[in-house]
Formats: C-alpha cells, structure tokens, sequence
C-alpha cells in the first residue's frame, strides 16, 4: 500500500472537532469526560463522542480516545464500561499510556491501540516490547527525533506517530510531578498546572535571579515536514486539545496545503511553505524551536519570557448559513462593527476579505452597528464561504487574544 501520512490534530470539544476535520486533518484525538489528562479541557460528553465520531466519519477521518491517564485500580473498575461504549460507537483508536489500562482494553475489546507519548517510548527495544503487548502504534516521546521514528518503523511492524506542533513539555513525558509539589495537582491523572511555566528564583552562593528556565518555546516542524514524509512517518500529531479555534483551523490547514501539494508532486514549493509559515506566525504561541526533530534540543529551546507572541487576529464567528449571491449568517463568538474588515479562512483556497459594510439581524428588520457573541447575524456573500468557515478581524488590542 502506498504511503499515505495522516494529519492528526486535538479536538477540545465538538465544535473544534469539526473545524479540524473542515480544515484538512484526517484524524482527530478527544477525550471523555473521565481517564485522561486534560480535565481542564471541555471534553466530550458521550452524546458529544457520537455526534463527533458521525461526523468524522462521514467526512472520511477517523477519531482516536485519548485514555492516558494513570489509573489505579478504583479507575479501572468503571473503565470496561467506557470501552464497551467507544467501541459500539465505531471510534477508530484508544489513546493508552497504563499497562494495566492496555490489559483491560485488551480483554473487553478489539479497540485498536496507540501506545501514548506519556509512555516515553524511545527506542526500538521498547517499541518491540510493546508491539508484543498488542499495541499497534507508538506515539514516540517529544525527545525522539524524526530518524528515531524511521529507525523504529523499520525494525517493527508498528506505525509510528511524532509531534509536529505545538507547546512542548519540560519533562520527560509521563515522569513530571512538578504540579504535584507547587499544586497538589497530579499532572498524570489530569492535573497539570503547567508549573514548568512558572517564573522562578535561582540562587547561588553569589547571585540570584528570576528565570522561566523550565519553560519551553514551541514545537514548530514545518520546515522539516519534507524530512518527515521522506521517512513515512505514519502520524503528525498537533498538539493543543485546550487551544480556541482559530489555532485548530490554522494549524491544520496549514500543514494540510503543505502535504497535500507533497503527495501531488513529490516536493513542496517556496511559496506554499512561505505561506504556511506566515499563518502560523499570525496565531498566539511561544516562540517557535525545531526542539529534537533533526538534533537534540540545546538551551537556546528555553523560552525565558513571561509573554508568549500574541497572535494577530482573533476569532469573530462562524459561517452557520451561505445563501449564495445573497448573504452569510455568522454565529458571532466575539463582537464586531460594521464597518470592519473581516477575513474568511476558507477550508482550502486562500483568507479573503469580507467587508461588514451592513450588518442586519437575522430577520433583516434591522441594521446592526455592533454585534453580540451569541447572536445570528447577516453580512455580506462570499463565494469562498462554507458552513463551519471561520471568520476572523484583525486585533485592535492584545487584551482581545484568547
């Protein structure tokens, strides 16, 4: 069979889900309401895991469960039950990081799974072992490199899948309890305060200083993409389940474009590398590092800063409706006026101006001069627009980025 990478991207809830998919992603990872590691997220609630699988799989990508979470054994008792459920609902992979969570999917299931990053596989022994244990894909640990994933694909017969974006992890994955000490938090249950990302005091016998020496700038591996498809890396994972989105819709589209036209011709342009680039300069994140993908990270992959780079634009709506040649309807998640210049992100083609010189209520019985986050309104047609098009404007200060 002929290689064919996937694009895996978070889905924080329902609705990132289906702009990931929209915007090129042909996976998704989610998680429930219990047994993984972003409590502080939205979630799925089981209604939201049917919605989202349907929908998915009507739009030809699959939906991986994230399970990775520590458990004891009081977790597994209520465990079996979930996975009698994922597997019901066609749900295309669990997400495991426990051994024993990897024996009970096992004997109540024939769920596929994928080994998580939280079990910092490393090396082709492990992944050997694990494939021995039933896992049929490993997410390698953020400290491999793109060649460690050729190697372990080569001397295995599992699919290997790396991160290619997103916020990075100080720790060895699987082995941080920093959260546990600052916060009583227990960041491998689904507690992690991001302590890492804490400033702190440093001192020696003759200085002291204030530092965020545990925090880590960004995962940004655009330009090694080639390099990763070259090698047949299986999986590029984004990070970001707690991310809005813009960053959902952003990222997955721009690593789409470059893969797409990849598969197309065998190469990707200058100019679609640019352009990728450039979009993802526009989305809030910590300053970008290539951290272990080619070589080991060094100290220049710290990011000793309190602020992160705030994106250029913020999320203003979604399309709900085209009426073509008439209008679109936005449901409005963050006020506008008319007057402003918005920019449609369509699913493929390139951002186009939409310019809100009227806005109307959605009875058009009357104009609007500012809308409301909540509200249906109407501005005018763009042939580029889709229902689920993201709409976005320009910043008018930083306190508006999410």
């Amino acid at each position: 069979m002929s290689y064919s990478p996937e694009l895996l991207a978070p889905a924080g809830s329902l609705e990132k889900l289906k702009v990931a998919v929209l915007y090129g992603a042909n996976a998704v990872y989610c998680g429930g309401q219990e047994f993984g590691l972003r409590t502080a997220a939205e979630n799925f609630t089981n209604e939201e895991l049917i919605e989202g699988v349907e929908f998915a799989h009507g739009h030809g990508s699959q939906v991986f469960v994230v399970l990775n979470g520590f458990l004891h054994d009081k977790d597994l008792v209520a465990l079996p039950e979930f996975l009698f459920f994922l597997e019901k609902i066609k749900v295309d992979a669990v997400i495991v990081s426990d051994i024993g969570v990897v024996e009970t999917v096992k004997k109540n299931t024939k769920l596929p799974i994928h080994l998580s990053t939280q079990a910092s596989c490393l090396n082709i022994e492990a992944a050997k072992l694990w494939e021995e244990m039933g896992v049929r894909r490993v997410i390698l640990g953020r400290e491999a490199s793109i060649a460690d994933g050729a190697l372990i694909k080569k001397h295995t017969n599992l699919e290997v899948e790396l991160f290619i974006h997103g916020s990075m992890c100080m720790a060895y994955s699987g082995n941080c309890v920093i959260s546990n000490y600052t916060q009583g938090r227990d960041s491998n249950r689904g507690g992690c305060a991001h302590s890492c990302r804490f400033e702190y005091e440093l001192e020696n016998e003759s200085s002291k200083k204030k530092a965020y020496f545990m925090s880590s700038k960004d995962l940004n591996g655009l330009e090694h993409l080639d390099l990763f498809l070259e090698s047949k890396i299986d999986s590029l994972k984004i990070e970001g389940r707690m991310k809005g989105h813009l960053y959902a819709a952003t990222v997955a589209k721009s690593y789409s474009r470059a893969i797409k036209e990849w598969k197309k011709t065998g190469s990707i342009s200058k100019e679609t590398l640019n352009k990728s680039i450039n979009e993802l300069n526009k989305i809030s994140h910590r300053l970008y590092t290539d951290t272990n993908l080619v070589e080991p990270s060094k100290e220049d992959s710290v990011f000793d800063e309190r602020e992160q780079v705030d994106g250029d634009f913020v999320t203003v709506g979604f399309v709900e409706e085209s009426i073509p040649g008439e209008f679109l309807v936005i449901d409005v998640k963050k006020a506008f006026h008319q007057g402003d210049s918005l920019e449609l992100i369509p699913f493929i083609a390139d951002e186009q101006v939409v310019k809100a010189d009227q806005i109307f209520s959605l009875n058009l019985s009357e104009k609007v001069i500012k809308t409301n986050p909540g509200s249906l309104v109407k501005v005018p047609y763009s042939r580029a627009a889709s229902r689920y098009s993201l709409i976005r404007r320009k910043v008018v200060n930083q306190s508006e980025v999410q």
